[in-house]
Formats: C-alpha cells, sequence, structure tokens
C-alpha cells in the first residue's frame, strides 16, 4: 500500500480542526446574536410599559378637570333640593344657577387658549383646577343666592378653562398610534364624574338640610387636589416647550410618552414646523379669525362636522336630564339619591365598550 504522506495527515487534521472552529464560532455568534435580539425585545417591551403608563397618567391628569365637570353635573341634580329648602330659594333661581354654567363656561374656554399659549398646557390645567376649587368653596360656605352665584360663577369659568384645555394637551402630548383612544377618555371621564356625584348625594342625603347640600359640594375640591400633586409628576406640553425655544425638553418628553425613537424625531420636526409657522403668524390673528368665519371648504367640512356632532349631542338635552332627573323621582314619590344613582349606571356600562371598541377597532 501506498503511505499517506504525514504532511497530508497533517492538513486534514488542520482542515477538520479549522472546520470545527469556525462551527463553534458560529454557534457562539447565533447564541449571542439570539441574547442580544431577546434583550432588546425585552428591553423594548419594558419600555413600550413604561410610556404606555406614562401617557395614561398624563391623560388622568388632564381629564381630572372633566371629572369635576361631570362631578358637578351630578351632584348639583341632588344638592339643588336641599338648597331650595336651606336656602329658600325660588325656582326661577334655581335655573338660574344651573344654567348659568354652561354660559359662563363659554368664557372660561375662550380665554384658555391665550392663557395656554402664555404660561402653558400644565398650568392652564392647574389655574383652572384653582378657579374651581375657589368657586366650589365659597358655594359650599355661602349663607345666600347672591353668594352661591358668585362661587357658581367661577365654577364655570374654571370648567371651561379646563374643558378646553385636556383635549389639546393629550392630543399634543401622546403618540400617534394611541391619540384616538386616550383622547376618547373625556366621555368616559365626564359619566364618571356624574356617578360620583349621584354617590356623594347618596352618601350625604342623609344629614342636614343645612349641612348635607355643603359637604356634597366640598367633596368636588378631592380632585383638584389630585392635580396639585400631579402638577410635580407631568411634564408640559412638547408643543409649548418647542414655542418657547425647549426642543430638549420637548424631545425628553415625547421619549417619555412615546417608545419609537424615529417617530419621536418625527414628531419633533413636525412640532417645530408648526411653531415656526404660528411663531410667524402671532400678530396676525385677524387672519386665524378671517380663516374660521370664512373657511376653505375642506375647512368648512371639518367645522360643520365637528361642531355639528357636539350641537346635536347637547341639543337632546341630557344634561337638562341629568340635572332635573331627581325632581322629576321626587315628585313623583320615589327616592331621589338612589334612582339617580341608578339611573346614571347605564350610561357608564354603555360606553365602556364603545371605549375598548376605539382601542382595539
Amino acid at each position: 500500500m501506498v503511505g499517506i504522506p504525514e504532511n497530508g495527515i497533517g492538513g486534514m487534521t488542520l482542515s477538520l480542526w479549522t472546520k470545527n472552529k469556525n462551527r463553534r464560532m458560529d454557534s457562539e455568534l447565533l447564541e449571542d446574536l439570539g441574547d442580544a435580539l431577546i434583550h432588546n425585545h425585552l428591553v423594548e417591551r419594558k419600555r413600550k410599559r413604561i410610556t404606555g403608563k406614562y401617557a395614561i397618567a398624563c391623560t388622568i391628569f388632564a381629564y381630572l378637570n372633566h371629572i369635576l365637570l361631570g362631578y358637578d353635573i351630578g351632584v348639583m341634580s341632588g344638592a339643588i333640593i336641599f338648597m331650595q329648602e336651606d336656602l329658600k330659594i325660588t325656582e326661577v333661581q334655581q335655573e338660574v344657577l344651573v344654567g348659568i354654567l354652561s354660559i359662563v363656561s363659554i368664557l372660561g374656554s375662550l380665554i384658555g387658549g391665550k392663557t395656554a399659549d402664555l404660561v402653558g398646557r400644565k398650568w392652564t390645567t392647574a389655574l383652572a383646577a384653582l378657579v374651581f376649587q375657589i368657586g366650589v368653596a365659597i358655594m359650599a360656605v355661602a349663607p345666600s343666592f347672591q353668594i352661591l352665584m358668585t362661587g357658581r360663577l367661577l365654577c364655570g369659568v374654571g370648567i371651561g378653562l379646563g374643558g378646553m384645555i385636556a383635549p389639546v394637551y393629550i392630543a399634543e402630548i401622546s403618540p400617534s398610534v394611541g391619540r384616538g383612544f386616550l383622547t376618547s377618555f373625556l366621555e368616559i371621564s365626564i359619566n364618571v364624574g356624574i356617578l360620583l356625584g349621584y354617590v356623594s348625594n347618596f352618601m350625604f342625603s342623609g344629614l342636614s338640610v343645612h349641612i348635607n347640600w355643603r359637604i356634597m359640594l366640598a367633596v368636588g375640591i378631592l380632585p383638584s387636589v389630585f392635580i396639585g400633586v400631579a402638577l410635580f409628576i407631568v411634564p408640559e406640553s412638547p408643543r409649548w416647550l418647542v414655542m418657547q425655544n425647549q426642543v430638549e425638553k420637548a424631545r425628553s418628553v415625547l421619549l417619555k410618552t412615546n417608545e419609537n425613537e424615529a417617530e419621536v424625531e418625527e414628531s419633533l420636526a413636525e412640532i417645530q414646523l408648526a411653531a415656526g409657522i404660528d411663531n410667524a403668524n402671532k400678530h396676525k390673528e385677524k387672519a386665524v379669525w378671517h380663516e374660521l368665519l370664512m373657511p376653505s371648504p375642506s375647512v368648512h367640512r371639518m367645522l360643520v362636522t365637528g361642531l355639528g356632532i357636539h350641537f346635536f349631542q347637547q341639543i337632546t338635552g341630557t344634561d337638562a336630564t341629568v340635572y332635573y332627573s331627581p325632581e322629576i323621582f321626587k315628585d313623583a314619590g320615589l327616592r331621589v339619591t338612589l334612582i339617580s344613582l341608578l339611573q346614571q349606571l347605564p350610561w357608564v356600562l354603555l360606553k365602556l365598550p364603545l371605549f375598548w371598541f376605539l382601542r382595539f377597532s
């Protein structure tokens, strides 16, 4: 037999050793790559959970004023009965006391835009809560109809301010993928507030007529306290920060509410572009009003749709039903507070499925 040269055997051995080494290196590389992918996936999931929770926390903060609005609607429907008995107010005064809130809140919403641009969205929310809180405090200690009306007027201004600024703040701070879901909290917040108002009526209606309605109103101060605490946690709107030339702070806020860095940079660029246009036109308010009053066809369609939906929602008289249902139940000989509480439950239970439908549709 012809022998195999030693260098041939050594070459084959070296070749096999090299192949095995390469396989081990490839295997280790794949393991490292797999570990890195798993680690990145876990980090992204953790960050997504954190940003999602942060965005929801900001939303709850903004909509506390809408809970106040709902609470006022719910609690006044029961408290007004005891006010009549305690302060001897007439039916006309009762109607004025209830209806004036909607009129004055228009004033609050009109001055809200200027205030939001001047001091920021977050502090406008705080101002709204403060004004409402002062109004509630005045109403809770009111010895007469005149003092009661003074507090009611302040409550209206606070509700108008808060009602205007909350959707603006949420739209500016939330990621695009969850913006529709987060802005839909508005209706839920109002109805939860109404339900809490009825619960308050139910809890305190058994007390003396002189103090029960005062406690019912005073409980409405609690959400304002939560807003005061939240001021030290939630951030300012990134759009307002950009308008104040605080771009890095705006980027930091967007990163807290959005896990997609590419989307953050894109949103920041859009905000900077829009803010530049706003700054260039900040002395041209007449042009803005002209665009609203004499809009282009596309803007006209949007205005008609948006305003029309809210108009027909309110013209159905749902608020009047909520405000005066205790009076109706009382005249019918039913127990006012319990029936009022039960009649609000379907509102909340029906809107919750719609809320989740918007979330997952």
